[in-house]
């Protein structure tokens, strides 16, 4: 893995956290972006080398308006930068870790991402993810 990619935050309104982050980090989102798939809006922070993804469920049946129900907003999930996800994937799986796809998926901001089981990864929802060619 080569770093911490970004933090997933959960919220409710994504207007109203997109202006309560741009304040507290003095600098504005550079991206909103909706992944249909997934039913969910993003936003993003860039924080150094590392991003803050804002999330908001575009319709109930999306894993981040299951997720708000159950726990309310906050952290949603960390996300770790790798070459070769198809790799990492493989690897994972053999020392033990559930992933939650067995192929890649889509993601927001030109990725390709795959997501591990919290109850193999100590009860955080864990993202590996690789920049799309």
């Amino acid at each position: 893995m080569q770093k911490i990619e970004h933090l997933g935050i959960a919220v409710d309104d994504l207007e109203a956290a997109n202006e309560l982050f741009s304040k507290l980090l003095g600098k504005e989102h550079y991206k909103v972006e909706e992944v249909d798939s997934e039913k969910v809006a993003t936003s993003f922070f860039q924080i150094g080398e590392t991003k803050i993804e804002l999330l908001e469920a575009t319709g109930e049946e999306s894993a981040i308006h299951k997720f708000i129900e159950k726990r309310g907003k906050g952290i949603h999930h960390i996300a770790f930068g790798v070459d070769d996800i198809y790799a990492e994937m493989k690897r994972l799986e053999s020392e033990g870790f559930i992933l939650l796809n067995e192929t890649p998926k889509e993601g927001a901001d030109n990725k390709l991402v795959c997501f591990l089981h919290p109850k193999t990864t100590g009860g955080v929802l864990v993202e590996i993810c690789q920049e799309k060619n």
